[in-house]
């Protein structure tokens, strides 16, 4: 056999270049602007984030109540595995979830209906995803299975005005950073508080926003919800830090507590606190997606004094003396030294 000549070499073909080409420029090309305008697809879809405990679940009841109220058609869908999201709507009682009852009914040999695993009430309709038990799966993979089974049952064909998706936002796993990777939603929503916890999962949101935004997505973050609002302004200039707007400031009032501890909805039209959830529910609608500027960690503690924070503290290295207590040994070094010849 001859001896392999460069100019045996197979040139790429024009088409292959021209391929080549188009795809270098494409990565090259940087992803559109958030868009500033109106929300023009029928359907809003609508993501709200925030930290455990914040009081997503008492926000959202009291909005989609309150939505309903106004003649909106809305499905309000929990994306959390403590399945709590619809217990303030249903007066305490549990929804069963997608996950569980798709399980039950799969072993049984039957389809999941509409009617197994949603329900509703004045006007909302609502269901929960749901999660495994603890130690038995990944609560991320569940909301992805969830949603894999909202897609067989008609989710893409369903008329609602508004659909939201209760989400937590300091569970950092694949399922629960769906509708931000996969532009589930157009708009995203943070729920927090005046304290540093709560705010610095907000502002992981903003960062998850941004870091897709580069990699082409197009969901933005509508606004700010704070509860317990006690007027100590830390949340309120958080929003103003990253650059989006104050949807609602929920007070911290010991009526909305009973009520809610009661499973009672208190954004209800004429009532005392409906004006509240009125113009949280028009503000809801008409903000648009905003690319949110995230902190860094050091802006974030700045929100706070360094009091209440320890940001004053300095970080004292230590040593192998310390880690080994009384069986530390100075041990000599293990270089090898070569004496002057």
């Amino acid at each position: 056999m001859a001896p392999f000549d460069d100019k045996q070499k197979p040139s790429k073909s024009k088409a292959t270049a021209d391929m080549d080409a188009a795809l270098r420029n494409e990565a090259a090309q940087e992803p559109d602007p958030v868009s500033t305008g109106p929300v023009t697809k029928e359907t809003q879809i609508i993501a709200i984030y925030g930290k455990g405990g914040i009081g997503k679940s008492f926000t959202l009841a009291n909005l989609s109540y309150m939505m309903a109220q106004q003649g909106k058609k809305v499905l309000l869908i929990g994306c959390d595995p403590k399945s709590d999201t619809t217990s303030l709507l249903f007066g305490g009682r549990a929804c069963p979830t997608i996950i569980e009852t798709s399980t039950k009914k799969k072993n049984a040999g039957e389809e999941v209906s509409i009617g197994d695993v949603c329900f509703k009430r004045d006007g909302v309709f609502a269901m929960e995803l749901g999660g495994p038990e603890v130690g038995r799966g990944c609560g991320g993979r569940g909301i992805i299975h969830g949603f894999e089974l909202l897609e067989k049952l008609g989710f893409h064909d369903w008329d609602f005005d508004y659909v939201l998706l209760d989400f937590l936002g300091d569970v950092v796993c694949g399922g629960f950073g769906l509708p931000i990777a996969r532009d589930m939603c157009q708009k995203v929503i943070v729920v927090g508080s005046n304290d540093l916890q709560s705010l610095y999962v907000a502002n992981n949101v903003c960062s998850a926003v941004e870091y897709f935004r580069k990699l082409g997505g197009n969901v933005g973050v509508a606004g700010m919800v704070i509860n317990k609002d006690d007027g100590t302004g830390e949340a309120a200039n958080f929003a103003k830090a990253v650059g989006i707007p104050l949807l609602a400031a929920i007070p911290a009032d010991e009526d909305i507590r009973r009520k809610s501890a009661n499973y009672q909805i208190v954004g209800r039209p004429g009532e005392r606190w409906g004006p509240m959830f009125e113009e949280l529910a028009t503000n809801v609608a008409t903000a648009p997606p905003i690319h949110p500027t995230p902190l860094v960690h050091d802006d974030l503690l700045n929100l706070f004094s360094a009091e209440e924070t320890g940001a004053d503290f300095e970080l004292q290295p230590a040593t192998v003396a310390d880690m080994c207590g009384k069986n530390s040994v100075d041990k000599p070094s293990l270089e090898v030294i070569y004496e002057d010849i």
